[in-house]
């Protein structure tokens, strides 16, 4: 594994934290620092609306770091490495469910599995979900995947088959490669899927050998340099361009299609939209669901 940072972005929660009462105040010169190393450190794109949201997360750091006031703590992340990491995790908030938009798990399962299994015969199968979260998007695709009975799919046992799950948040990536979740949390899945491939442990379920065993999670920058060496055949990138500014997503976007293979499927976000190259060279076929040409 290469040993440098993987992170994939995670989304800002729109409704803040309360502040702890008598927290120092954030002055507008430190808001604006703040912001500017986010949009360095991540490319996320902090507006003025985000101002209470930065002074609750950050009033956290700024008591585990011992210090008095905004101006002492914008010093610290200029110059430590690993509180500005712990700062842009601070601000990135992981939120996502069990076949979330299930429109996308309906497009995958009835057009892109039959030319996954077609291409299985030939190569290897690659899918990224990037900006993974705590995983139940990709442990969704996995069991998509494996389909509603226990037994694996003869085409997947024989498949050079991988999923790779990329989030900016260590502990998030931790969580998707545990593959474990709450009772509430796995309400959302069809209950065969559910008795197929989650098992219970301790009052919580967690995912299914076979299904963790898919799936590789690492983390990583989106604006970082990818550490992927072939195309990938699908990409899901969900409710996480939204919190860039157009010229990121224009650039994110343009590796995106750089990185799928002829005929790969890209899906993005219920409020998102594909801008600048990408949008040229991907054809819309569903809501938010995008193919490159075939050769």
């Amino acid at each position: 594994m290469h040993a440098f940072h993987h992170h994939a972005v995670a989304a800002l929660r729109i409704n803040a934290d309360p502040i702890a009462a008598g927290s120092p105040p954030l002055g507008d010169a430190e808001f604006r620092a703040i912001a500017a190393i986010m949009q360095d450190e991540a490319r996320i794109h902090l507006s003025d609306a985000k101002t209470t949201l930065v002074h609750s997360r950050l009033s956290r750091r700024l008591r585990e770091q011992g210090l008095g006031n905004f101006q002492e703590y914008v010093r610290l992340v200029q110059k430590d490495r690993e509180e500005r990491a712990a700062m842009v995790v601070a601000l990135t908030t992981n939120h996502t469910h069990f076949f979330r938009e299930a429109h996308h798990f309906d497009h995958f399962r009835a057009t892109t599995m039959p030319w996954l299994q077609q291409r299985a015969r030939r190569g290897a199968i690659r899918i990224w979900s990037a900006g993974c979260s705590s995983g139940e998007e990709v442990h969704t695709i996995a069991m998509c995947l494996l389909g509603e009975s226990r037994q694996v799919p003869a085409w997947l046992r024989q498949a050079d088959l991988k999923l790779l799950a990329t989030d900016i948040a260590p502990h998030v990536v931790e969580s998707a490669s545990r593959g474990l979740y709450s009772a509430a949390t796995v309400e959302a899945v069809p209950a065969r899927y559910r008795e197929a491939w989650m098992r219970s442990s301790g009052g919580d379920y967690q995912m299914a050998a076979e299904a963790r065993s898919l799936v590789t999670a690492k983390v990583l920058n989106l604006f970082e340099p990818w550490p992927m060496r072939q195309s990938y055949d699908v990409i899901f990138c969900r409710n996480v361009m939204i919190y860039f500014d157009d010229q990121a997503n224009a650039e994110l976007q343009a590796r995106f299609v750089e990185l799928l293979a002829p005929g790969g499927f890209l899906y993005i976000g219920h409020s998102e939209r594909l801008i600048g190259p990408a949008a040229t060279r991907m054809t819309p076929c569903g809501h938010t669901i995008y193919r490159k040409e075939p050769r």
